[in-house]
């Protein structure tokens, strides 16, 4: 378990993450970290919940429509 320790950065208040995290995360300086709140708490998420489900809206249309788009494709 981390413990991180809210600081002040500037005119604002954030929390500085230890190096282990971000590798965890696979992000790095100039990245988006995403917080998302959920039945057990907030989770820190380096991909955008919103976009993962465009991205499964359209995986099920490629598949439920697949030969229309094929056609389209001609």
């Amino acid at each position: 378990m981390n413990v991180l320790k809210v600081t002040t950065v500037g005119n604002s208040v954030g929390v500085i993450l230890p190096k282990e995290i971000l590798e965890r995360l696979r992000v790095g300086k100039g990245d988006s970290l995403y917080v998302v709140e959920t039945k057990n708490g907030i989770q820190l998420t380096a991909y955008d919940p919103a976009f993962a489900q465009q991205v499964e809206a359209a995986e099920r249309v490629m598949r439920e429509d697949r030969d229309a788009l094929k056609k389209l494709a001609e």
